[in-house]
């Protein structure tokens, strides 16, 4: 398929630097990251398998799509796996998706070396190691996967998530929560920081996104009295309305 549909931004295309062709990974990656994690039941329900071959794209704006191969042959960019689709009923979910974050990350570097073919071996270096310092769709995606399952099992009387309370010896209070392995790339949606259990953090009950607990002004002793969560995004939101 074509890249016609994905975003320019500051890029110019085809991206001929490396700093330009990471950048377009970058999106690409954030784009079927989303598809996979924050908006998987959308893209679950594109994946039917009555239908012919399907791909996972992702673009350079960061839209993501699930559609069709392209036509042409030889095709404007290496294509992604074809026929993710056939595949989605006869799999656990979970593995379904860890199998199409592997397939997206062998994509994903597939257009970023077509794209830094010219450049030379110094760029080349370069290049991939700013990709390398990124965690892998599939890493991301299993991660995610593992905090959602820790988050189901924490679920208490009132339906709602409880936060991660940490003392100030670092120890985790909640049993919950007994290996920070499990947290993969756990962000903060204030500040983007990565989980890390010497902090406390607190899920918010509307999104279910995570918070440093200094991020949102909320301790754990204020959390002890909170029944349900509501993060500022989501209050103002709720205002708005």
């Amino acid at each position: 398929m074509a890249d016609a549909a994905s975003g320019r931004g500051h890029v110019v295309y085809p991206p001929r630097s490396a700093e330009d062709i990471f950048k377009d990974y970058r999106a690409r990656r954030s784009a079927i990251l989303r598809a996979l994690t924050h908006e998987v039941e959308d893209f679950y329900a594109q994946c039917d398998p009555d239908k012919e071959n399907l791909c996972l794209y992702g673009y350079a704006n960061e839209a993501w799509e699930v559609a069709l191969p392209a036509e042409e042959v030889p095709t404007e960019l290496p294509e992604p796996a074809l026929g993710i689709n056939f595949a989605r009923d006869g799999m656990n979910r979970r593995d379904w998706l860890a199998l199409v974050a592997v397939h997206s990350d062998s994509w994903l570097l597939s257009v970023a070396f077509y794209y830094a073919a010219r450049l030379n071996r110094n760029d080349r270096k370069r290049l991939f190691g700013m990709i390398n310092e990124l965690q892998t769709v599939f890493e991301v995606v299993s991660g995610a996967r593992q905090q959602q399952s820790k988050e189901r099992s924490s679920m208490d009387n009132g339906g709602r998530a409880k936060p991660v309370k940490i003392e100030n010896n670092g120890k985790v209070t909640d049993e919950a929560y007994e290996d920070d392995s499990d947290h993969g790339e756990t962000l903060c949606g204030t500040c983007g920081g990565i989980y890390n259990a010497d902090e406390f953090w607190i899920g918010c009950d509307m999104c279910e996104r995570w918070y440093h607990g200094k991020c949102v002004k909320i301790t754990p002793a204020k959390a002890e009295s909170i029944k349900h969560y509501k993060c500022p995004s989501c209050s103002s939101k709720r205002a708005r309305q």
